[in-house]
């Protein structure tokens, strides 16, 4: 068991909170319970995640999407009312990291995605703009289009929607998970032969086959499963605590 406040205060420290300009706030968004022994972590703090928290009596739940996001209506109705009432009457602390926990050196969305695709880190995906948290580096081995998709899906256990040839040779990659298709032309600067990310536009498609530049939509929650999982086995083994996380599928 752990005190909370002491919690945040690793938490806040390890992940460099203050770093980023974020769209929503970092640390704790709702509060429950001072005392913290059994975590429940997932992707996003969806009524199903809280109804699992509920369900295994977790005090406290620690995801990547939480609430309160620059833009939304403020409102307390519709399903952030269910969701909040849920937390409340539970007594359940949610607790989200974003924007520091896709760029965490070792525990962030972009590391880990790396490690399981077995990807290798050259280096960041802008040498200009150190708040963009991707990376460029290179695959396991060259692969055809073909074969890096059928990698992708094998290893996410999600067929990406892939552009270009597939017969083409990929040897460099530039990543950056969940919504970063906006980043594709950072990875046409950096030269890479293809960028990979959770999802896609109607002018990332054009830019693609424009420049030459392969490009891989495989699912915003699948490329974004790995940042809280491995953030909240750090936490088990650090505080003795009890984690467990919850994937609740997206197909998105």
């Amino acid at each position: 068991m752990v005190e909370r406040r002491q919690l945040l205060k690793h938490l806040d420290s390890l992940l460099q909170t203050e770093r980023f300009r974020d769209y929503c706030p970092n640390g704790l968004q709702v509060a429950g319970r001072e005392h913290i022994s059994h975590i429940v972590t997932g992707v996003t703090a969806s009524q199903a995640l809280i109804d699992v928290a509920i369900e295994r009596g977790a005090d406290t739940i620690l995801v990547h999407h939480g609430y309160f996001w620059k833009g939304e209506d403020e409102r307390i109705t519709g399903i952030k009312r269910e969701r909040l009432k849920a937390l409340l009457v539970n007594d359940i602390n949610l607790i989200a990291y974003h924007l520091p926990l896709d760029g965490h050196p070792v525990y962030g969305n972009n590391v880990q995605l790396a490690d399981v695709l077995g990807l290798q880190i050259d280096g960041p995906l802008s040498e200009d703009d150190p708040s963009i948290p991707g990376h460029i580096g290179r695959l396991p081995r060259p692969m055809s289009g073909k074969e890096f998709s059928a990698w992708l899906g094998e290893c996410l256990q999600r067929e990406p929607l892939h552009i270009g040839e597939e017969t083409d040779t990929i040897e460099t990659i530039g990543w950056c998970t969940g919504g970063a298709q906006g980043y594709l032309q950072v990875a046409v600067n950096a030269g890479v032969d293809a960028y990979l990310t959770g999802e896609i536009n109607e002018p990332a498609v054009h830019l693609a086959r424009e420049t030459g530049t392969h490009f891989f939509s495989a699912g915003h929650h699948a490329t974004e499963r790995y940042g809280a999982k491995a953030l909240g086995e750090y936490l088990a083994d650090e505080f003795g605590l009890n984690v467990e996380f919850v994937d609740i599928d997206n197909p998105v």
